[in-house]
């Protein structure tokens, strides 16, 4: 961390459809959160409600959508959010499908129509929406390290995160993350060097810290998704429980 001023910012991913576990998550320190309507229990109308427990201008009031639906990510970005995550992005096509969903004209199609009163600073509006949301393409295939050209280049693309699990399964391994070697950690590299000959910012999701912080040297990164609030439960259930049983 010598190398940087300060660390990157680390986001929670919320999978359930809690105002207070995205609190919480502040509270403890997290600079973010990715609300998570592809996996687990939030609905849109529950994202929408959750976003409005993130202090204004937080620039890490993510949510990662199930599909590029226009109209769901409208309602998203009305309600607060800063950054639209799309999972498995793995042509340009899809790429300037969610700039057109999550960038004002003249470089995307969104809709003028916040929900709430001056959600953007600014004489000009619409320039100034488009500075504040980061149009985030999710890489988590070998198909889309293929074609990270392509979907890096297109404009509007403000920053690629990496989905190490699904990456994994795409070329035929165990589905997990914090991979040291072997194709998705050679990806991840890959990635980084694509994502700063196009000027997009790097995020990838990490399970364990340490490993988080190694990635931040070695891939450059500009945030982390560190953990998954359902897995946090679990984990520490079975390490109570586990305690439990050997005291009795």
């Amino acid at each position: 961390m010598s190398a940087r001023e300060a660390p990157v910012p680390a986001l929670l991913h919320v999978t359930t459809p809690s105002m207070a576990v995205v609190e919480s998550a502040l509270d403890a320190g997290y600079d973010g959160v990715i609300i998570d309507l592809q996996h687990g229990e939030v609905g849109l109308d529950a994202a929408c409600r959750m976003l409005r427990a993130i202090p204004r201008g937080n620039a890490h009031a993510f949510a990662r959508v199930a599909s590029i639906d226009s109209g769901a990510i409208g309602r998203l970005l009305d309600s607060g959010a800063r950054g639209i995550v799309a999972p498995t992005v793995e042509t340009g096509g899809q790429a300037r499908a969610l700039v057109s969903a999550t960038k004002y004209p003249p470089l995307g199609g969104r809709s003028l129509g916040p929900s709430r009163p001056a959600l953007y600073g600014g004489g000009d509006y619409c320039a100034a929406g488009n500075a504040a949301v980061a149009t985030v393409v999710q890489i988590e295939s070998a198909a889309g390290v293929e074609a990270a050209d392509d979907i890096l280049g297109v404009d509007g693309v403000d920053s690629v995160y990496v989905g190490p699990a699904d990456l994994a399964v795409s070329y035929g391994l165990p589905g997990r993350p914090d991979w040291t070697s072997g194709p998705v950690a050679d990806a991840v590299v890959h990635l980084a060097e694509r994502a700063r000959a196009h000027g997009v910012t790097l995020g990838l999701y990490c399970s364990d810290p340490a490993f988080a912080a190694e990635q931040v040297l070695r891939a450059g990164l500009d945030y982390v998704g560190l953990g998954i609030d359902l897995m946090f439960v679990g984990r520490h259930a079975r390490a109570a429980v586990a305690a439990l049983k050997e005291a009795s």
